[in-house]
């Protein structure tokens, strides 16, 4: 009997070790990270002032458009928040609210994961929940420059520095963080200063989005695309919380800036001549002239809440206060002491001016625009974020390489995990290459594409930094005596033709540069 319960104990150990998890690396020398996510990119919670009462309303499934609806929305005058108390969770030291948005998901969750592939890939690399892993979950809804969100993110970087035991931190924000930690760092530069270590921005509108702005203030806007989308709060509901946050009206497009092509408001429309004759002309307007058109075609908009039919125009008051808090960036500088580096994504058709109607449906009345489907002028981006606007940080920077990826899926793409690596110095990169003992690092990518007399003509420039010990002879050996080796190639078959450059620059610190410049010429289909 002993013999046979000894045989037990010793399965029932086996199984134990068997089902137990693998207690995670951790690298006690990392510094802490912080993530600090985007709009719509923190779960939000609703806590009933009477009954104290918790919920979700952002994000979940069921009864999602009535809890937004009933919960969630209000006027710009905060005091339209009824006994009710937007909350952002903290448990897991912030990582809950930024990581999958919709916990309770089994079927789909990965529609509404945020940061949860970058938390996954830090902790490989060594990084604890509570240690040296944090997140910033705020009423994303609000200002970047709302005084209660910048108290709450000072207290949360002395809270991360000392959980760390006095290290300094690295914040990693993406989208409309960026503009959150540029206001924290412009109001706040002494505590940025103190705390801070490095500061990367990942597709940060820093001059705007300017076709995702205007179609959202016209027609609202989805969280999600697909099926998954049916399941989230609907498009307009969507678009009767947000005609209302200032967040969104400090992502319109930056009047000041100097844009490559500038955006527009386009709309078809039917002008009548003094002799009963019509014509159908397409209408243009820039930035400034466009918030004319907002005002008209949303001045009969209303919501219902509570049962009653409220007012909800395109708000001159919230647009005020957005312009002002553009000013606020517009100053903004990095202290001496902290690194800023900038991935914003590439490669993708991003809208940039938005269009209303054609030449067979003219548009006739701007109250219906939201009835309109639009159509867009694309430029480069991350089919959000021109790249044009998300590299004009307007800061002194590091580094600014551009990443093939979608806005949000940038998050969970492995170069963005490569370059992070590097720039935070954790050790193990899966990307190193051991024989050679160097590391390939880009800083640059640049794509045009246009037409020419016939010919399509695309233009690439692409530059790498690759790093390595001194003494690497195989690297040191290029352009050793000091001049830029350059080598081209050409090639030509049915009508195109493509050449390309590549420059090695000498070894300097253990860096040496390598650029390539390549030009395809096609006969235009």
């Amino acid at each position: 009997m002993a013999l046979l319960l000894e045989e037990i104990v010793q399965s029932l150990e086996l199984w134990l070790k068997l089902i137990r998890k693998p207690q995670p690396f951790v690298d006690p020398n990392l510094d802490p990270v912080l993530l600090v996510p985007g709009i719509a990119g923190s779960v939000l919670n609703a806590v009933d002032e009477e009954t104290g009462k918790e919920e979700r309303v952002w994000v979940r499934i069921l009864g999602a458009d009535y809890a937004f609806r009933t919960k969630l929305w209000s006027r710009f005058d905060p005091s339209t928040d009824q006994n009710t108390r937007i909350v952002v969770p903290e448990d897991r030291f912030g990582l809950l609210a930024i990581d999958a948005l919709d916990p309770d998901m089994v079927i789909g969750q990965e529609s509404v994961y945020y940061f949860h592939d970058m938390i996954v890939e830090f902790i490989k690399w060594g990084h604890q929940e509570g240690k040296t892993l944090f997140g910033f979950g705020y009423d994303f809804r609000q200002s970047n420059r709302l005084k209660e969100t910048l108290d709450r993110l000072a207290a949360k970087l002395e809270a991360v520095y000392n959980a760390s035991g006095g290290k300094k931190i690295n914040i990693i924000s993406h989208s409309m963080g960026g503009l959150l930690v540029k206001c924290f760092m412009c109001l706040h530069s002494d505590v940025f200063e103190k705390y801070v270590k490095n500061w990367i921005a990942i597709a940060a509108p820093f001059q705007g989005a300017p076709g995702y702005v205007t179609s959202t203030f016209l027609n609202g806007m989805s969280f999600v695309d697909g099926w998954e989308s049916n399941f989230f709060i609907s498009k307009w509901s969507m678009h009767q919380l947000l005609i209302e946050c200032p967040s969104l009206y400090e992502l319109m497009a930056c009047l000041h800036f100097q844009w490559d092509h500038p955006p527009l408001l386009q709309m078809w429309r039917e002008k009548l001549h003094g002799d009963g004759n019509s014509q159908i002309i397409l209408e243009s307007y820039p930035i400034a002239d466009s918030v004319d058109i907002f005002k008209e075609a949303l001045s009969s908009n209303t919501v219902n809440y509570n049962g009653e039919d409220i007012p909800l125009p395109y708000n001159t008051e919230v647009l005020k206060w957005a312009n002002e808090t553009r000013e606020i960036m517009s100053r903004a500088r990095v202290p001496s002491q902290v690194k800023f580096y900038n991935i914003y994504g590439v490669n993708l058709e991003t809208p940039h001016s938005v269009c209303y109607g054609n030449e067979q449906t003219p548009v006739t009345d701007l109250h219906q625009l939201r009835y309109f489907e639009p159509t867009y002028v694309c430029v480069d981006g991350d089919g959000t974020v021109p790249a044009e606007s998300a590299k004009a940080d307007g800061l002194r920077a590091e580094a600014r390489v551009g990443v093939p990826g979608e806005h949000r899926g940038i998050l969970c793409e492995h170069q963005v995990f490569r370059i992070l690596k590097h720039w935070l110095k954790a050790d193990h990169d899966p990307y190193y290459n051991p024989l050679n003992d160097y590391v390939v690092l880009p800083t640059a990518f640049e794509m045009e594409k246009h037409k020419e007399k016939g010919f399509e003509v695309t233009s690439l420039k692409e530059e790498w930094e690759i790093i390595t010990d001194d003494q690497d002879d195989n690297l040191k050996n290029i352009a050793a005596d000091g001049n830029p080796k350059v080598s081209s190639i050409s090639v030509s078959q049915d009508g195109a033709e493509a050449c390309a450059t590549v420059t090695v620059y000498p070894q300097n610190e253990g860096k040496q540069h390598v650029e390539l410049n390549a030009v395809s010429v096609s006969v235009d289909a």
